[in-house]
């Protein structure tokens, strides 16, 4: 991991607004559970383990109902800002392994069977709005434009 980011006072005023948007008690604090959800509406893409991860590994019980403030949220948020991101590069990389014609296009299905069994295992529902409109007649995917299609959402 990089070393943390220094955030400029406008970002940590934007930071803070968006934050306070997940506070739905009017403490001024969240719970763990929005921890991943907040650094996502943020532009940060963590998976949930880094999330955990990053709050110390709570218990499931702790994720629901323990809290944090901003303060709090801060020093972490800048901790997942300074993790390597994967690039438009890396990810045409990864998936051109499963092109098997070598046309710039793998199968829907392969890429399914990827995507809910492969590292943060997505699930069936999140895997079919991810693939909505990205199959051509034959089942196809063109890889190149699904990354795109993946890092614009």
């Amino acid at each position: 991991m990089g070393e943390p980011t220094a955030f400029s006072a406008d970002q940590i005023e934007d930071f803070k607004e968006a934050f306070g948007l997940f506070d739905r008690v009017g403490d001024s604090q969240v719970a763990y559970n929005q921890v991943a959800d907040i650094m996502r509406a943020l532009g940060q893409n963590p998976t949930n383990g880094e999330v955990k991860k990053l709050l110390g590994d709570p218990s499931a019980d702790d994720m629901a109902n323990k809290r944090m403030n901003f303060d709090a949220f801060l020093p972490l948020l800048a901790k997942q800002d300074a993790v390597p991101k994967g690039t438009y590069d890396d990810y045409v990389e990864g998936l051109r392994v499963f092109d098997k014609e070598g046309n710039g296009t793998v199968l829907g299905a392969e890429l399914r069977i990827v995507l809910g069994t492969m590292g943060e295992k997505m699930k069936e529902d999140e895997i079919d709005a991810l693939m909505q409109g990205q199959e051509d007649d034959n089942g196809c995917v063109n890889y190149e434009a699904f990354v795109k299609h993946i890092m614009s959402v």
